[in-house]
């Protein structure tokens, strides 16, 4: 009885007996498998496979002899070889901190003159003129409920009624920031950790009282806003439907950005932020456009 060998061709690895092997005993592909963007399949064949096991299973594509001889390995590429002569890769160096003294927050602004896309520059001039709306008068005494706070920062008195409503008021002008666990009022700088101890803080102007709040006395816009960043920028995008170029404005400093948003089809109502930057940023370089559906600002890296 002759000794079976083992079948080398690829996709068979069958045992045969060399006295038994016709011209289409073994089923093969005569090609060479590849892997390539999670598929893995033949060259000889249009069959593929994202699962190895479905891929072994695969069966040949061709009908022949078989074989004991091992077929020979596939030619490595030309370019193989260009790519040892190649030079090693350029570790880039880490990136530093930056080392520019950081500013105060209430550092001046500079007003960004913004490029206007020209169609929705031709669509705003060809609004009518907004007539001047009459400012809503500060809620009087008498309107007032007992126990209304008084909405000025850093004031927790309940109005009473009495003749105790008319003692000044001591108050944070500014606006509260949290940043990097400290806690302060933008007017006066005081900052502490401790949450408790932020809302004691005593005020730092004396004036009379306010018993609503800017959004009881004056509709906003509310606005989408978002931002990306890349190396070297960080572009900040408020999608606003038609705010007016000449009345909105967009003021920087190297670490605030406050945008104020006219909106001429809504009686001039307005979308106004502040924001603190976490970066520094080169207000000179800095940019804003203003098109139809959107303002986008670019900010540059310091």
């Amino acid at each position: 009885m002759a000794v079976k060998l083992t079948c080398y061709n690829r996709g068979c690895g069958q045992k045969f007996d060399p006295n038994e092997n016709g011209e289409d005993s073994c089923t093969h592909h005569p090609g060479v498998p590849f892997f390539h963007d999670a598929y893995k399949g033949w060259t000889c064949c249009n069959k593929k496979s994202v699962d190895f096991t479905e891929f072994l299973n695969i069966k040949g594509c061709t009908r022949g002899q078989h074989t004991n001889v091992k077929p020979p390995e596939p030619e490595k590429p030309a370019n193989e070889e260009l790519e040892l002569e190649a030079p090693a890769a350029k570790i880039p160096e880490p990136v530093r901190a930056s080392t520019l003294v950081r500013p105060k927050f209430e550092s001046a602004l500079t007003t960004l003159e913004p490029m206007v896309a020209a169609a929705f520059k031709k669509q705003i001039d060809d609004l009518p003129e907004v007539t001047t709306r009459v400012a809503k008068k500060p809620t009087e005494p008498e309107d007032t409920a007992p126990g209304t706070i008084c909405k000025h920062g850093g004031c927790n008195y309940a109005f009473e009624g009495t003749k105790n409503d008319d003692k000044p008021c001591v108050y944070h002008p500014g606006v509260p920031i949290f940043h990097e666990g400290m806690k302060f009022w933008s007017c006066c700088q005081r900052k502490t950790s401790d949450f408790t101890a932020f809302m004691n803080q005593a005020g730092c102007e004396t004036g009379q009282h306010r018993w609503t709040s800017d959004e009881e006395e004056s509709k906003t816009v509310k606005c989408r806003l978002d931002w990306h960043q890349t190396a070297t920028q960080v572009v900040v995008t408020v999608y606003a439907k038609m705010c007016h170029y000449r009345k909105s404005t967009v003021r920087l400093n190297p670490i605030r950005l406050a945008v104020c948003l006219v909106f001429p089809q809504q009686d001039d109502q307005e979308y106004n932020v502040d924001l603190e930057l976490r970066g520094i940023v080169d207000v000179a370089k800095s940019k804003v456009q203003m098109f139809g559906t959107k303002v986008e600002i670019t900010l540059i890296k310091a």
